[in-house]
């Protein structure tokens, strides 16, 4: 061919010519290819369910539940099935702990996992060395790791065989539990429903469904009562019903059950023994916002807890209760960040949990998008008995000019611990005198945490401080969700505060670096020492200025506490349970 002759002309596509240049068509789409066998499984897991996005977390359960893991093959199923890309199921099956996702060529799980929870109150009963036994003792049948804090603090320590928790565990037990384990769960008998309705259980309910009582009545009643949020933040509940009622319809509302504050158990004690004082509460909320649907997000530490509600929201169904909303029934997976209220509602979105910027506020724009009611199981477990037994009933209680209730959940250096319904306003000090026992015995009163993980550390000679909120703020500490969680003189403050420190590295989102790089670095400086003040102080500070949400602003609470309150502990080597 001459330099000067045109080149040939290359074979089209379009015109299916078959020249030199035509490229060949793929033998197989692109991308990860679907097997077929794990669709036809995970098509007979779903069966007539929708395939909604905001389901993808379920359906992760599903194929957990029935194959102790993720494998890659169910996962791309699965994002087939529900016309999804397979990057947004990895990162939300990659997201929470409780999934174990087994990539191609990995070899899978164990049939048994054994977790042992290594929070504050299991480590001070024990928990490394009930952890390090069982890494010993247990055979290649079962794997043992670390997990965070399964709200039973008053029963430490606690550990998980599969999904069902052994308490006040010992290595025998927790072995005799993993060469057997058990698949059926257990809880407290609670008043049965028909017991409930006998009692005067949902009276107020159909008062209010047929206008015998007005929502404006109502959110009077429990503003006049002072009832606030009880998981953590205190807003008023009445102020919040109203704010909610003021946006345009449709309203939806979202219950948390997911109380991951180490040291914090009270909503399940409430939940396993009087369930219906608490739908009764919810479904009365639903009705003063007008809520089309309530979501009910239980964490899945909870197995027995989301078993026991699934039974009783039946009945109540069933009992035409329930028509004014729909109720939904969500597990959580493993994550304590989704007790975040945004964080939450992300995850009942079928999402990864994280937390939102604000504004715009959840109840302006809150689940899919629309005005969010979002209330603690504890605030609407008190509306029957304020409204039926009147503001005066509820007030009458507090001590030190404070008013009404408190459930703290105790756990720690005490004889009696547990959930203990208290004045308001009580102190540390009466706390453990009067509703605990007294201290453990050998034990001496060091510090207590008022307020769960997150909450800091107070030193003894500060325990006549009243326990409720706006009351701790100007020491750097807080009541939150009434978690106290009570330190002797065999606790060494630094260890406490590194403990925590690590609960929050760990169970960090990852969204923002103050956070996700913050407390991984404190940690390595607790853990390393001698302590760098100042340079604690400075990292502190910037955690607490420009992290997005709670976990990283509070995150610096307990060393922050250790370096104020404990200079004696800062002087000793490091210390251990």
């Amino acid at each position: 061919m001459s330099l000067t002759e045109p080149p040939p002309p290359r074979a089209s596509l379009r015109q299916g010519g078959a020249g030199p240049g035509r490229r060949r068509p793929p033998r197989t789409p692109k991308g990860r290819q679907v097997d077929l066998q794990a669709l036809a499984q995970v098509r007979a897991l779903l069966g007539e369910r929708e395939r909604r996005r905001d389901l993808l977390i379920e359906y992760l359960h599903l194929i957990q539940d029935r194959n102790g893991h993720l494998s890659a093959a169910h996962l791309a199923a699965l994002a087939q099935e529900m016309r999804l890309a397979l990057t947004e199921v990895y990162e939300v099956a990659t997201f929470y702990a409780h999934f174990d996702v087994v990539k191609e060529g990995e070899t899978p799980p164990p049939p048994v996992t054994v977790r042992v929870c290594d929070s504050l109150s299991c480590a001070l009963a024990g928990a490394e060395r009930l952890l390090a036994d069982l890494q010993k003792q247990l055979g290649p049948g079962a794997r043992v790791v670390r997990a965070p804090c399964m709200g039973a603090c008053d029963r430490a320590p606690a550990c998980a065989v599969g999904h069902v928790q052994v308490l006040n565990a010992d290595k025998a037990q927790v072995a005799t539990a993993a060469a057997k384990p058990a698949h059926a769960h257990t809880y407290p008998t609670p008043a049965p429903f028909a017991a409930y309705l006998k009692s005067g259980g949902y009276e107020l309910l159909n008062a209010c469904i047929a206008g015998k009582r007005t929502r404006d009545d109502i959110i009077k009643l429990v503003s006049d009562a002072g009832l606030r949020g009880l998981g953590g933040a205190g807003f008023p509940t009445g102020r919040k019903w109203s704010l909610v009622r003021a946006e345009p319809a449709p309203r939806l509302f979202a219950v948390n059950c997911d109380e991951g504050e180490p040291g914090t158990f009270k909503d399940r004690y409430y939940l396993e023994r009087d369930p219906h004082r608490f739908i009764e509460g919810m479904l009365i909320a639903a009705w003063i916002v007008e809520a089309a649907d309530t979501y009910l997000y239980v964490r899945d530490e909870y197995p027995d807890v989301i078993l026991l509600l699934r039974e009783e929201i039946a009945k109540v169904e069933q009992a035409g209760l329930s028509k004014h909303t729909r109720i939904h029934l969500r597990r959580g997976a493993g994550a304590y960040i989704c007790g975040e209220e945004s964080a939450m509602i992300e995850s009942i979105e079928g999402k990864r949990g994280l937390p939102r910027h604000r504004p715009p506020y959840v109840a302006q724009v809150g689940l899919f998008g629309r005005p969010t009611l979002e209330q603690n199981v504890e605030t609407l477990f008190w509306v029957r008995d304020i409204v039926e037994k009147g503001v005066e009933w509820f007030t009458s209680q507090g001590r030190h000019e404070r008013k009404g209730f408190r459930s703290f959940s105790v756990s720690g250096r005490v004889k009696n611990p547990g959930v203990k319904l208290a004045p308001a306003g009580i102190t540390a000090r009466e706390l453990i005198d009067e509703f605990c026992g007294g201290m453990a015995d050998g034990h001496t009163f060091k510090g207590y945490l008022p307020g769960g993980a997150s909450g800091g550390i107070l030193p003894a000679s500060m325990a006549d401080i009243p326990l409720d909120f706006g009351t701790l703020e100007k020491y750097g500490c807080f009541v939150g969700s009434h978690a106290v969680v009570i330190l002797s003189d065999h606790d060494d403050m630094k260890a406490v505060a590194l403990n925590l420190i690590r609960f929050f590295e760990d169970e960090s989102c990852g969204q923002c670096t103050p956070c996700r790089v913050g407390t991984e670095k404190a940690a390595q400086l607790m853990a390393n020492g001698p302590w760098d003040a100042a340079l604690l102080d400075e990292l502190s500070a910037l955690m607490r200025d420009a992290s997005i949400c709670g976990l990283g602003q509070a995150a610096p609470n307990p060393l922050l506490s250790v370096l104020k309150y404990f200079p004696d502990d800062l002087k000793k080597p490091l210390g251990h349970w």
